[in-house]
């Protein structure tokens, strides 16, 4: 092993040691194998194919190690994704502080009706219904990057009542029906119990258009601009009267009775050939129906209305609520932050085999997921670190491989 190598084995065994405090020591070892197994190159990343590539020659015996500590054994997924979280946090922010927590979902599409929670359902990844499962997010992002920091599988309003389908998969018998906003709330709740440093809450309008979980927001004392619906209606301000006297307009009929004329050009990025930019105007607003006003404490909403030069009409809606009264530029910049993590989800799925997982069970989903986001982490830190920055070392990687060997050859604690 080259000394490049030997450093990056010592990383890698102080990782498994900070990740895996509360596991037992033959979980902390197939913890080591299976993120080492993940960051290796291959197409096809369920366990079969990581054993093989792990451990040719014992293919598989290494097969059922993993079968067993990833569907069968009990550890803590969200207390390993928050130390995942910890060991990328100075990779990932630098000296700088998150531009915000975006919170998202997407598809992972299946052929069978085995997996859990497996059902037709829409799905942004297919861009379609399709027989798929769907997991909801959430993404520590800055304006380079960013890093999931827990992840929650969403159940189907017919598999929270499938007695049967839930114990062949091994759903708690605790776990009840939740909207995708309320996997959502529970995912901020606990960042905000972990002490994750917070930042504005970034989502689209599947999340923003419901009132309960931006009130939910606001007694969390977040901040957010996440998106809402054309068709959303705002109290009518006094410089736009109507005819008939309505107390109420929509979000997109505010829009063209202030005319595009109010609106100006901004741009929010730099893409791969050209710098990124649009139309946009935001105005103070105040909602017909708003129980969040209460925790508040006066400030008011802003909404923010993309108008692209060359469409008819609005086509993107914003409300925000910042403690500061936001500059156009910032407040752009924040509405568009959400395309980072479309990148993570790529490398996830893409590189790291997030929607490889062939098990059935609730408890498996979950554990592959976390080894995913984990070995991301790790993945993170080994780039913030080197200078000028590269992608990982594969020749290194693949240097500690078998890993069950690279630890009792070194002695750490923290994997043997």
């Amino acid at each position: 092993m080259n000394e490049e190598a030997e450093r990056l084995g010592a990383r890698m065994d102080e990782f498994v040691g900070q990740l895996t405090t509360e596991m037992t020591r033959p979980q902390q070892r197939r913890f080591a194998e299976y993120a080492v197994a993940l960051l290796l190159p291959g197409e096809r990343k369920s366990m079969e194919p990581l054993a093989a590539r792990i451990d040719p020659a014992h293919a598989m015996p290494r097969y059922k190690t993993f079968q067993r500590f990833i569907s069968g054994s009990e550890w803590d997924d969200r207390a390993v994704r928050g130390a995942a979280f910890r060991w990328a946090q100075s990779a990932l922010l630098g000296d700088g502080k998150a531009l915000g927590w975006v919170i998202d979902d997407t598809g992972f599409v299946k052929k069978g009706e085995h997996s859990v929670f497996v059902h037709r359902q829409y799905t942004g990844t297919a861009g379609k219904v399709c027989n798929c499962q769907v997991g909801v997010s959430l993404s520590v992002v800055t304006e380079q990057q960013s890093m999931p920091v827990d992840f929650e599988l969403y159940m189907p309003q017919g598999w929270a009542e499938d007695k049967a389908r839930r114990a062949e998969c091994r759903v708690p018998q605790g776990l009840e029906f939740r909207t995708k906003p309320e996997i959502a709330l529970e995912l901020i709740e606990t960042a905000v119990e972990q002490g994750v440093e917070q930042a504005p809450v970034l989502a689209d309008s599947a999340y923003g258009d419901v009132g309960r979980f931006r009130m939910e927001l606001e007694m969390l004392g977040l901040e957010y601009v996440v998106g809402i619906h054309g068709p959303t209606t705002v109290i009518r301000p006094r410089k736009l009267p109507a005819a008939g006297g309505e107390s109420t307009i929509a979000v997109r009929e505010l829009a063209l009775a202030v005319g595009q004329q109010a609106f100006r050009r901004v741009s929010w990025r730099e893409g791969t050939k050209k710098e990124l930019a649009s139309h946009f105007h935001a105005t103070a607003v105040e909602l017909p129906k708003d129980p969040g006003k209460a925790y508040r404490q006066g400030r008011k909403l802003w909404l923010l209305i993309e108008w692209p030069k060359g469409e008819a009409a609005p086509t993107k809606f914003w409300l925000c609520h910042l403690r500061r009264r936001p500059g156009m530029e910032p407040l752009v910049v924040l509405a568009k932050a959400r395309w980072l993590i479309e990148r993570d989800y790529e490398d996830l799925k893409g590189e790291l085999g997030l929607d490889h997982f062939e098990g059935r069970s609730y408890g498996g989903w979950h554990h592959h997921v976390t080894m995913c986001i984990a070995a991301y982490a790790f993945l993170l830190a080994e780039r913030g670190a080197s200078f000028p920055p590269c992608g990982l070392l594969i020749d290194e990687i693949e240097a500690l491989v078998p890993p069950a060997q690279h630890v009792r050859r070194r002695g750490s604690s923290a994997a043997a």
